[in-house]
């Protein structure tokens, strides 16, 4: 008999062998699987996330090709901007002005695409299915401050996201019914609002890499902020 040692050594080797040769096997599209369920495909907003969605929205951030197929399957209205003067404090490059969606927003907005697909993600399957069930009617409207602003983190000298048009901070949305719910007024209540604030809350975490809302600080008191920077928070 083999020692145990020499056995468990080669199950080892067999589990990698399988693990690496799994993604190959997708990649060269040696094996046939839905798209959704293959890492290497692009991503559809339309389909309902699972544990590789955050995979596929990394993958966007280096490849605008790969990142405008999947706002194809979005409901966005935007248009591409020409990239600033290597001079401009900010430079921007490959953003995106985002005018509409099946909600309408405060005013059109400057973004990353992969900022625009997150949000396009979280309008789909995070904020309308959150505002039919707690109020049976979905959000006609996102009331944001901005996106875009040559500054630092407060506090630091680090670049903010929004300094890369890859942050938005949202204040508040409207109902079909012309309702409105602020995060300001109605996040510390502890009606339907608040619920709604709070789910709302925990649904953009799954699509955005950082969302900090008014648990974080008092200066998120009165907003949401969203952002697809490198790393992942949720506070």
């Amino acid at each position: 008999m083999k020692p145990l040692r020499v056995v468990r050594r080669s199950l080892l080797l067999a589990i990698l062998l399988v693990l690496l040769a799994v993604p190959l096997a997708l990649y060269q599209q040696w094996l046939d699987v839905p798209p959704r369920w293959n890492p290497w495909a692009p991503l559809d907003i339309r389909d309902t996330p699972n544990l590789l969605t955050s995979f596929k929205l990394w993958r966007l951030q280096d490849d605008p090709a790969l990142c405008q197929q999947a706002l194809a399957t979005s409901p966005l209205r935007y248009m591409a901007l020409a990239d600033s003067g290597p001079t401009a404090a900010c430079p921007l490059t490959d953003t995106l002005r985002v005018q509409g969606s099946n909600v309408t927003f405060s005013s059109s907005f400057i973004a990353t695409c992969p900022l625009a697909a997150a949000f396009a993600l979280f309008e789909r399957h995070g904020l309308q299915p959150v505002a039919q069930a707690v109020f049976g009617q979905p959000v006609s409207q996102v009331e944001h401050v901005g996106s875009f602003a040559c500054r630092t983190i407060a506090g630091s000298q680090r670049r903010s996201q929004h300094a890369s048009a890859n942050a938005l901070d949202i204040v508040g949305f409207r109902l079909a019914d012309g309702r409105r719910i602020s995060v300001l007024r109605d996040w510390p209540g502890g009606g339907d609002e608040a619920r709604f604030l709070r789910l709302v809350q925990e649904a953009a975490c799954d699509s955005f890499n950082t969302t900090l809302g008014p648990r974080y600080n008092a200066a998120h008191r009165d907003h949401f902020h969203v952002d697809m920077g490198l790393f992942r928070m949720c506070r």
